[in-house]
């Protein structure tokens, strides 16, 4: 979460330093992120999806711990809280939009 003064600024350091950092690193078996935002009174909560093919490439971009979030000091510096621990799921099922 953040302030709503940092808001922009904080989904603009995601969009174009954090992510495009994330991708430059061409870690194996990641596919993509995903950027969620919402308003929450006086504040903007951000959730970030990573999508990965194995636990594997989840280690290689967050190390033996894995567990433990990823958040940058940039990131920090304007955010007031965040989780502590990321939380890992496998896709069980996916269906588009079309049939």
């Amino acid at each position: 979460m953040t302030t709503t003064a940092n808001a922009d600024k904080y989904e603009a350091l995601l969009k174009e330093e954090i992510f495009v950092g994330i991708q430059n690193r061409h870690i194996r078996w990641f596919q993509e992120h995903s950027l969620l935002r919402r308003e929450v009174g006086h504040e903007v909560e951000f959730v970030t999806i990573m999508s990965f093919d194995s636990l594997e490439a989840v280690r290689e971009f967050a190390g033996e711990d894995y567990e433990a979030a990823v958040v940058p000091a940039k990131a920090r510096e304007v955010l007031s809280h965040f989780d502590k621990e990321s939380q890992h799921y496998e896709i069980r099922a996916e269906r588009s939009g079309e049939s």
